[in-house]
């Protein structure tokens, strides 16, 4: 309203007053005095009649006329347009308006409103009525007059900016009636209710906010609360709408939604409210509720009939949901009031319009998953979630269940976003569960079996991950004993009457849950069981699913439709061979539904495993997975046979080939268009990481859409095998399976990153764990690991910072959850074994290149600063749980190794910061974050537990596996790393840190342990056949070792030589290999005899790469001055004897090394001479086989030994030395045309000797130089063929690598030839050679030394070589020694034992020997028949040996005198049932010759 100017002001101000006071009040005009309605007003000139005379202004002139406008203005005014004023000239002229003008200085707003209340005081008192009165009823009808100026707006609730600004004047002078008592708000309130439907929402709300009059108030001064609620309801309503449409009053419109949903609860909710006055002590409450309900009741009933996007009801719902938050509820969040309006939400929300009966619930629940409820609905499932914990969300919603009537669409839905929002639910509603079965059995209470079978189903939709499935649920519960159902045959009678009333209603997946995994029920009850499958079977007969046409993988807890067999087969295929792959086992699936399932097997999963294709050259793992079915029968001839007939036309055509084999493009790209779109909602969720009830939603979209995109049910998840077998050198994928994993490495990856640019990771909550886990189900977790495995160990170089930190992070989340996880069973190239998935991680990174190690210092620096940041405030079991040791060893050892800086002392305030914080850096400074994690306290305390310190053994460990010429550090670098490594850091480590103490002698010792495990590990490892490279397989060791060799100089030269073997510990090398020795397997078998001389050849060159004294040590201080060389004498009569020689001699290196450590040890030595000769008188006794190894080698060892013995001592060679050149001159001069030389003693030496000339010479007969020896001693003879036998045994056992296995058997042959010479010359003199083949370890003198001068192989042999020389055996020899008939039975007796054991497997007898030698062999024969027959071998064949053997003692034994006999009885018994033939005929014989001595006369003279 305008201000009046001109000469109709005065009138047209009586004119508002009359209207101001007939609206405020209809009795005001009786008390008005003025003219009567029918007076004659006079003209402006009348009034000014008398005054056209000027006064002359006085003293107060001024004063008076001020006070006589004052009484014109208070006589003349119109309130309402004086509260409405808003506009004005200068404050100059005396106007209302810029009186209450808040853009005018403060005075004058202080004036305005004091002359206000002074008019209405005055203009009250004239009235006769209170000022408060006629405030109140000024100030509402100047409400209801603006809130009118907006009628336009029929559906308003907000204000214009002009209304807002005239209210806000009011409200100003309404505070100052208020102030001074000129106000009265009952009054006020009722004025307003009386046009209620004019007013504005916001009008009440900045009352509310301005206290001028509070909600409370206005609501309880209304008669009729029902009107008032509707109008609530209704504004609100309009009020949600508003906030979501796009204007720029949405802030306004929040802050008023949010007030009045905070009143509302708080008047609703709040107990003991000091507020209540004039009413009845329940309304109030009871209004703010129903206005909560009605607005709870529109938001259901609009979700219950679908709401479309944008529309005003959608916006109207998530804009009231939106105010279930803690932004809302923020300031009274301490009062109790908002814990109880969302529990008493929750119960409106379950028993919402409560129409679904049980069976619909059984029916429609799988369309109740969390991925298919409606946003909305899930959100503010979620909001309530907030407030309330898991034990109070469980506990109501179980309340609920026993006392109301439910909604089970809601109920149902609440329990998904219970599991899947809330991890601390999941095993809530499993307790749950448990005691609603036990109430059901214990009372037969069907209402707490429906509960628990629905939620159980409900929970499982939503896969492993959050719930286990429904048949593991229901075979752990009623699979067993234990179970509630096996009490009484009352419970069991109610648990089949209930799965039999849900057979109507349920879907097949859960029966055939009940068929496959049935209750466990005693048999006197197996009628009901029975009884319940052929109900069942009926059932699903009608719905066309059959039990045996099942799928072998199908996923019997899944929601889905049954699919079709034709449609499951494909899957099943690709599965099966996927496991094959794995395992390299036909699955036990496959094998079971070849049997018991054989309708689906052969109809259905054949054909598709089956289907024509063109074969490729090179079979895959779909033709090695048919071919084991072949050769297992399981694939009918047939079949099969049709099937490569198929194959080899499509090779002719191969266009027309297995349509059934390729999936369609677009089947394939629509589910993984639906799972990036999951992932893309989830990427855009992280801009606030940690709303975990959000996140977690999107992620069980995304574990809804896994499944249709690789093209598996829901949950197909539980691997057939407890491990996960993986190919570390050649992982491989499907191409699908690759897609996906791909999708969703990338996604973690992009999400991980973008939650670190908003929160560190320990404030981005578990989205990451969960999301984890979704990765594990779906059967993805081996296609993950594989994916992992070619990335990190095939590609590692080129992958981002960004990737590796996600894989990082990713890694760590894994080994989270590793107590649920299957091991992973690794190939090579790393040792087969099973692995954790921490530890797994651990062998795919790698050091041994430069590149190998940039990859594993980045991904170990982001696992464990991650690890660190994200469990900073939980306890550190959890990192033992994600973080392999071995990860935290490989980080120290790399910064070790390429920082020099980390290697100084750290100090003692710890300078680095939040180890994440370098990473999130745009550069990704990785030296910088690795070594600020290194400074870090924290870790730094983490090295202090013993499993993560990085020690001595585990840095040699990391070390050998460089390879130097791929190395980051040249080689320089390297050899001062390594002086630091050993000498500066760990050498003076104490030991229980893994250091050394200080030994250095320790040292070398961890290092040669070390040493030999990696060459070992590097054989089977990397495969190398270099034997030259093997003293550490993989290159890089190489260095290492010179690092041993320059310690060992070192002990050398120190002052306590441990060369001397004074200690009675022995040198360190020896204390090695005797603990390594005792460690390895015992036996004779192939794989423990190779692991063995694999063992004893590293033994070997270790000692050929250290220095010669090492073998023989420093001659004793004390007289005589011998080296002590037993540890090496032992070392070699204990294992290199048995693995590291050839009959009877060692090889040349570790002879000519033994030979030049006795050469430096007499060089120590005060008397060289003699220090020599007790050593080698030593080896007589001790170690003949180093003797006889001088001998072979003697053509080569000679020139070395005179030419280092006449430089050091100016003299000839020590006598001992002179021996065995004597014992070799007279084996060359047994060759020659002149008179042999005398042998020199002892006689095994000069045997040696001429054995090996004549190996050497490869003679085929010596039968003419044998007569040189018929002067000779006969323990020459007799030790010579010993060493012949030794030398026969070893042209089978060892025969030369290049040669053909014609001039192998030509060895043979020969050998065996002068092996048959030299014993017919033995039988010729009549020398007793039968002791050769009855030594023992309690032989004294000759025969013990011959025992250690060959194999104990050999020695086991030797029945194999006494039945290879029958055809040169003499008859007289039956007859002559008695004790041949022993011998030949205890020969025959082991010959039979070794075949029994293998043991001649590797040996065959000498084949096809040409004419000549059959004829000599008969000729020098005397046994005529027999002769004969034995001089036709049977083809080299073993048991054609025995055979010949067999017979040969059948033969003989008739022949053999009384005295042949004894002892023979003891000889049979320790054999047991060996030959009863052969038994039987000895002990006939043996009777037979007992009888004729009785019958026989006496001797008596």
């Amino acid at each position: 309203m305008g201000r009046q100017r001109g000469p109709h002001a005065a009138s047209r101000c009586w004119e508002w007053e009359c209207g101001a006071l007939t609206m405020a009040d209809p009795r005001g005009l009786d008390s008005v005095s003025g003219p009567a309605p029918g007076a004659r007003r006079r003209a402006w000139a009348e009034l000014l009649a008398g005054r056209v005379t000027r006064q002359k202004p006085g003293p107060g002139t001024g004063q008076k006329v001020q006070d006589s406008a004052v009484r014109l203005l208070r006589s003349h005014l119109d309130w309402s347009g004086l509260l409405l004023e808003v506009e004005g000239p200068p404050c100059k002229k005396l106007c209302l308006g810029p009186l209450i003008d808040h853009d005018g200085p403060e005075a004058c707003s202080n004036l305005s409103t004091s002359f206000i209340g002074s008019a209405l005081r005055d203009h009250a008192s004239q009235l006769g009525v209170p000022v408060a009165v006629l405030s109140s009823q000024m100030a509402a009808s100047s409400i209801v007059r603006m809130c009118a100026a907006g009628a336009e707006h029929a559906h308003r609730v907000l204000l214009d900016t002009e209304q807002r600004k005239k209210l806000s004047s009011l409200i100003e002078i309404t505070q100052y009636l208020l102030a001074h008592s000129m106000f009265s708000r009952l009054f006020f309130c009722q004025e307003l209710w009386k046009v209620q439907n004019s007013l504005s929402l916001e009008a009440l709300w900045r009352l509310h906010v301005h206290n001028v009059v509070s909600l409370w108030e206005l609501l309880e001064s209304c008669a009729d609360l029902q009107a008032v609620v509707s109008w609530l309801f209704r504004n609100l309503r309009l009020l949600c709408e508003q906030v979501e449409a796009p204007c720029q009053h949405t802030d306004i419109a929040r802050a008023m939604l949010s007030d009045f949903v905070r009143i509302f609860v708080l008047m609703g909710f709040q107990k003991n409210s000091d507020l209540r006055r004039n009413v009845e002590p329940e309304q109030m409450p009871q209004v703010a509720r129903d206005v909560l309900e009605r607005m709870l009741l529109f938001a259901l009933e609009a979700l219950a009939a679908g709401l479309q996007e944008e529309s005003p009801a959608h916006k109207a719902v998530s804009c009231w949901f939106s105010t279930f938050s803690g932004q809302t509820f923020g300031s009274i969040i301490s009062t109790d009031a908002p814990k109880r309006f969302f529990s008493h939400t929750l119960t409106q929300i379950l028993t919402h319009k409560p129409v679904l009966r049980v069976s619909d619930a059984v029916q429609m629940q799988r369309e109740w998953s969390f991925a298919k409820m409606p946003p909305l609905l899930t959100s503010l499932f979620r909001k309530l979630f907030v407030i309330l914990s898991p034990e109070e969300l469980v506990g109501h919603l179980q309340e609920v269940l026993e006392t109301h009537e439910v909604n089970w669409q809601h109920v149902l839905s609440c329990v998904s976003t219970l599991v899947i929002c809330l991890p601390e639910a999941q095993q809530l509603v499993h307790d749950w569960v448990a005691r609603l079965l036990a109430r059901a059995f214990e009372s037969c209470d069907l209402d707490s079996m429906v509960t628990a079978f629905l939620v159980v189903r409900q929970a499982a939709l939503e896969g492993p991950s959050v719930f286990p499935s429904y048949a593991d649920w229901f075979q752990a519960s009623f699979g067993s004993a234990r179970g509630s159902h096996g009490c009484s045959k009352k419970a069991l009678v109610f648990l089949f009457k209930f799965l039999s009333d849900l057979v109507p209603f349920e879907g097949a997946r859960y029966m055939q849950v009940h068929i496959l995994h049935p209750p466990l029920v005693p048999n006197k009850y197996r009628s009901l069981l029975t009884d319940y499958i052929t109900l069942a079977k009926t059932r699903l007969a009608d719905l066309k699913v059959s039990i045996e046409n099942m799928g072998l993988y199908e996923d019997l807890s899944s929601a889905r439709d049954v699919t079709e067999p034709h449609s499951q087969a494909p899957q099943d295929v690709e599965k099966a061979i996927l496991l094959f792959e794995h395992t390299g086992k036909i699955p036990v699936a496959v094998m079971e539904a070849s049997i018991f399932r054989r309708p689906y097997y052969l109809s259905h999963f054949l054909p598709a495993l089956l289907t024509p294709r063109v074969l490729p050259r090179v079979p895959d793992s779909r033709a090695a997975f048919i071919e084991s079915l072949k050769r297992a029968d399981k694939i009918p001839s047939s079949l099969y046979s049709t099937y490569r007939h198929a194959c080899s036309t499509a090779e002719k055509n191969p266009e027309n080939t297995a349509p059934g084999m390729k999936v369609e493009p677009n089947c394939v790209d629509e589910p993984l268009k639906l799972l990036m779109i999951a992932l893309g909602g989830l990427r855009a969720a992280m801009t606030d990481p940690a709303q975990y009830d959000v996140l977690s939603a999107q992620i069980a979209v995304i574990s809804e859409r896994l499944g249709p995109a690789l093209g598996v049910s829901e949950d197909d998840g539980s691997c057939e095998a407890s491990k996960i077998q993986l190919s570390v050198l050649a992982p491989e994928l499907e191409q699908q399976e690759q897609k996906v994993v791909d999708l969703l490495l990338t996604s973690f990856c992009q999400n991980l990153m973008a939650a670190s640019s908003f929160a560190p990771p320990d404030r981005q909550g578990p989205w990451a764990a969960r999301f984890t886990m979704t990765m594990c189900g779906h059967a993805l977790l081996p296609a993950v690991l594989t994916r992992l495995c070619q990335l990190l160990h095939h590609q590692g170089p080129s992958l981002s910072a960004s990737h590796v930190l996600g894989l990082a992070a990713l890694a760590v989340h894994l080994g989270e959850s590793r107590s649920v996880l299957p091991e992973v069973h690794v190939g090579p190239p790393a040792p087969a074994r099973d692995l954790s998935i921490p530890e797994f991680f651990n062998s795919l990174l790698t050091c041994r290149t430069a590149e190998s190690s940039r990859l594993c210092l980045k991904f170990c620096t982001a696992a464990i600063s991650y690890s660190l940041c994200k469990f900073s405030s939980q306890s550190r079991d959890i990192l033992y749980c994600c973080l392999s040791p071995g990860l935290i060893k490989k980080f120290q050892f790399l910064v070790f190794r390429l920082f020099s800086e980390a290697r100084d002392p750290l100090s003692q305030e710890d300078t680095a910061g939040l180890a994440w914080k370098p990473l999130g850096l745009p550069s990704m400074d990785w030296q910088r974050a690795a070594l600020c994690l290194w400074r870090q306290r924290t870790f730094q305390e983490l090295l202090k537990e013993k499993q993560f310190h990085l020690t001595y053994r585990d840095w040699l460990q990391l070390e050998l596996e460089i390879q130097p010429e791929v190395d980051s550090l040249s080689d320089t670098e390297r050899r001062d790393f390594h002086q630091w490594a050993i000498h500066e850091h760990f050498l003076s480590q104490p030991a229980a840190a893994g250091g050394c103490d200080g030994d250095l002698e320790t040292a070398c010792t961890v290092l040669v342990d070390v040493l030999l495990d990696f060459c070992q590990s590097s054989r089977s490892h990397n495969h190398s056949e270099n034997s030259d490279l093997v003293l550490g397989g993989c290159t890089g060791n190489r260095d290492i070792f010179s690092r041993l060799q320059e310690m060992a100089a070192d002990l050398e030269q120190g002052p306590a030589a441990p060369y001397s073997h004074s200690s009675s510990r022995g040198h360190f090398l020896f204390r090695v290999f005797r603990r390594r020795l005792q460690a390895l397997a015992s036996g004779w078998d192939v794989a423990a005899r190779l692991r063995k001389q694999q063992e004893l050849l590293m033994y070997k060159r270790v000692l050929l790469s250290l220095p010669p004294l090492v073998l023989v040590g420093s001659p004793q201080v004390e007289q005589p001055a011998a080296p002590d060389c037993d540890e090496f004498f032992h070392l070699v009569n204990s294992e290199l004897r048995n693995f590291c020689s050839q009959g009877g001699a060692l090889s040349h290196d570790i002879t000519v090394h033994f030979f030049r450590g006795l050469l430096n040890a007499c060089s120590q030595s005060r008397d060289p001479s003699l220090t020599a000769n007790l050593t080698l008188t030593a080896c007589q006794t001790k170690c003949p086989i180093v003797l006889t190894s001088a001998l072979l080698w003697w053509p080569r060892l000679e020139p070395e030994l005179h030419c280092r013995w006449r430089r050091c001592f100016q003299g000839p060679l020590p006598p001992e030395l002179q021996r065995l050149q004597e014992a070799q001159q007279f084996a060359q001069s047994f060759l020659s045309p002149d008179t042999a030389a005398p042998a020199p003693g002892p006689a095994w030496v000069s045997a040696a000797a001429l054995h090996f000339v004549i190996q050497q010479a490869g003679k085929e007969s010596v039968e003419s130089a044998l007569e040189k020896l018929d002067c000779q001693r006969e323990e020459l003879l007799v030790c010579l063929f010993f060493f012949s036998l030794m030398g026969l045994l070893s042209s089978h056992l060892t025969p030369h690598i290049r040669q053909t296995s014609s001039a192998k058997a030509g060895d043979s042959l020969k050998a065996l030839h002068v092996c048959g010479e030299i014993l017919g010359f033995l039988q010729k003199r009549k020398i007793s050679w039968l002791v050769l083949f009855q030594l023992t370890e309690t032989d004294a003198g000759l025969g013990r030394v011959l025992l250690r001068l060959a194999p104990d192989e050999y020695i086991r042999l030797l029945p194999l070589a006494f039945y290879s020389l029958l055809s040169y055996f003499d008859k007289d020899a039956l007859i002559r020694e008695n004790a041949f008939l022993h011998v030949a039975v205890d020969m025959y007796m082991k010959l039979t034992c070794l075949f029994v054991a293998g043991e001649t497997s590797a040996v065959s007898t000498p084949a096809n020997r040409s004419q000549e030698l059959q004829s000599q062999a008969g000729a020098g024969a005397g046994l005529g028949t027999f002769s004969s027959q034995m001089a036709h071998p049977t083809n080299g064949d073993p048991v054609g040996l025995i055979r010949k053997a067999r017979l040969f003692l059948l033969q003989s034994i008739p022949q053999c005198p009384k005295k042949s006999f004894s002892n023979m009885e003891e000889l049979l018994a320790t054999s047991g049932d060996w030959d009863p033939e052969v038994s039987t005929a000895l002990l006939s014989r043996q009777q037979a010759v007992s009888d004729t001595d009785l019958y026989q006369e006496p001797h008596l003279f």
